[in-house]
């Protein structure tokens, strides 16, 4: 599990070794990542070969550790919009926590993070701060401390008029690459659900599926490029690129809006998986 500073997305205090070994509470890194859509009946043949090449996450215990995102959009929704419509830029706000959510208190640090793509390739930049600034900074626009990248999402907040959209949760385990694949990682999502209210990190709220229960997603991450073996795993298990995003479900899930043709499905998992993977030339999402 991860701890209060901990990050598992990042890496970089992970034994099992990543590419990025950043000091500093701010972290930049760039990648390409590979989504499919799988049925949870298959995980334990894909854990198995990933168990042989791969280490787990030293962050995870068994059945993974939580995490939990609130998504920041304007009033009409243009970051959804941009990723519905396949924007060559395209970018989202949140603020994300590793772990049991119900234990954030002020003092606990999160992680606010700009994800976006250009093109091809996933950028993410975030930084540490306890979840009482973390607030501050995105829901009442004041600048917590120096820094140009907390400088950029103040001004992104007050620009744009953000405010938070939706909440996600799920449950992943994860994957990391060892010596000359250090930077690879692999991810396993399930339980993905959501809400469109009671935003605190903490609130004893409900929260609704996302993605159908008995679906996973899976997601490889590389700095340069996925390694021959696990692309033809993914051809053996007969999986396909999926252009799914947590966050646009968690919206369409709630009504916010129409349910575009790249949302999954509650319905026959053949139809589910059919519609995630109608588009696979989307190769890396955001």
């Amino acid at each position: 599990m991860p701890d209060s500073t901990g990050s598992p997305d990042a890496g970089n205090d992970d034994h099992a070794g990543h590419a990025l070994r950043a000091p500093s509470r701010l972290h930049a890194f760039n990648r390409y990542e590979i989504k499919y859509l799988m049925p949870v009946t298959a995980l334990p043949a894909l854990r198995d070969e990933l168990d042989r090449r791969l280490d787990r996450d030293s962050h995870g215990t068994d059945g993974g550790y939580g995490v939990w995102s609130t998504y920041y959009d304007t009033r009409d929704l243009r970051f959804y919009w941009e990723k519905i419509e396949g924007l060559r830029f395209r970018r989202k706000l949140r603020i994300r926590h590793y772990g049991d959510r119900f234990a954030v208190d002020d003092d606990t640090n999160v992680f606010v993070e700009i994800k976006q793509r250009v093109n091809r390739v996933t950028q993410k930049r975030r930084v540490a701060l306890p979840y009482r600034q973390a607030l501050r900074l995105c829901d009442h626009r004041e600048l917590v401390e120096d820094g140009a990248f907390v400088q950029e999402v103040l001004e992104l907040v007050s620009r744009l008029d953000l405010r938070p959209v939706a909440m996600t949760g799920y449950q992943r385990e994860a994957f990391v690459g060892r010596g000359a694949e250090a930077g690879l990682r692999v991810t396993v999502d399930q339980r993905v659900r959501g809400r469109d209210r009671d935003f605190h990190l903490a609130a004893d709220a409900e929260n609704r599926l996302a993605i159908p229960a008995r679906l996973a997603v899976v997601e490889f991450k590389a700095n340069e490029r996925v390694p021959y073996w696990l692309t033809d795993l993914a051809a053996e298990l007969d999986l396909s690129v999926a252009r799914i995003s947590k966050y646009c479900q968690s919206v369409e899930a709630y009504g916010r809006a129409p349910r575009s043709i790249f949302h999954v499905p509650d319905t026959d998992p053949a139809d589910a998986l059919a519609t995630a993977s109608a588009h696979p030339d989307s190769r890396s999402e955001v």
